[in-house]
């Protein structure tokens, strides 16, 4: 199953994944050096059938991530018998450096989970229902995406035609490592490569795309970049797309972004662009590692195409 999505309410700034986490009451038996781990409360949306995970709908946990439904990890799948969507529940979420799991996960009374389990927001806006639309395959041409940089500059996708492209779509205020935070920690691995092969290709860019522009303006963008490329921007931009940019990457790249009242879902989608400006290759979840990533945009790269046009130097 795919791991990898995740709803997250749009009401508090995000923590890098190298911000230091505070444990609550948690039960901290069990746990390797440098695990954080948080007693939380909610509500089950959904139970998938291939097991293994649990879609959650949990308070806040202060210091941490707000109210949010997502598709946790169970450690132990004995601890899923029984549970339906609309159950409460209470549970151990533990955040490591790379990686989370839930585990102690018990049935409560509904008026222990507290507001989660009565929030209006928990049914999808009428706007956000879409009709169906097929998705991109290889070889099909990506559309002309307008994008704001991290610098305030507004460019198109096809300032880079000529260069092979990888785009991510994420958030900064997506919390849990295995999510968000993984997709940009595995574009610096990849970049890394890329750099370090003296006879590597050199056209390339990497392109992580927020879909949160209201809240993800210029100098977020450029904050949150620091965190994952520190000092060395070559070759990696961070920009957001418009509302309408989102409308159009959703269906043509199966990408799920839309509301729960404030919030946001969204699943995890990696693309790989030739220098025609075609898809090369497609990358859904998390499962994926930086060197198949690095391969892929050596093969994009050996596409013959138009010069890139003048954008400021990476």
């Amino acid at each position: 199953m795919e791991l990898g999505w995740v709803l997250c309410l749009a009401l508090l700034t995000g923590c890098g994944p190298g911000g230091r986490l505070e444990s609550t009451s948690a039960d901290t038996a069990g746990l390797q050096p440098g695990d954080r781990a948080f007693q939380v409360k909610g509500v089950v949306r959904d139970v998938p059938a291939a097991g293994g995970t649990l879609v959650v709908r949990h308070e806040e946990i202060p210091g941490y991530m707000p109210k949010m439904t997502m598709e946790l990890t169970v450690l132990n799948t004995n601890e899923l018998a029984g549970l339906k969507a609309g159950d409460a529940i209470e549970f151990r979420l533990v955040a490591r450096s790379e990686d989370h799991f839930i585990d102690r996960i018990r049935g409560v009374a509904s008026a222990e989970a507290g507001t989660v389990a009565v929030s209006p927001e928990t049914t999808p806006a009428a706007d956000e229902v879409e009709e169906e639309e097929v998705m991109l395959e290889p070889g099909d041409a990506v559309p002309d995406l307008n994008l704001r940089l991290e610098t305030g500059e507004g460019v198109t996708l096809s300032h880079w035609r000529g260069s092979a492209v990888a785009m991510t779509f994420f958030f900064t205020r997506c919390p849990l490592p295995d999510f968000c935070p993984r997709m940009n920690k595995n574009f610096e691995k990849a970049r890394s490569l890329l750099m370090q092969s003296g006879a590597g290709p050199t056209n390339w860019v990497f392109l992580s795309l927020s879909f949160d522009s209201d809240f993800d303006q210029p100098k977020v963008l450029q904050t949150h970049a620091s965190i994952y490329r520190g000092a060395d921007a070559r070759g990696w931009w961070f920009a957001a797309l418009s509302p309408e940019g989102v409308k159009v990457v959703k269906p043509a790249f199966d990408l799920i972004v839309g509301r729960e009242g404030g919030s946001f879902s969204h699943n995890l989608r990696t693309v790989v662009v030739n220098p025609e400006g075609r898809v090369f290759r497609q990358f859904n979840g998390n499962r994926w590692t930086p060197e198949e990533l690095a391969e892929a945009m050596v093969q994009a790269s050996r596409s013959e195409g138009e010069k890139a046009a003048e954008i400021p130097e990476r």
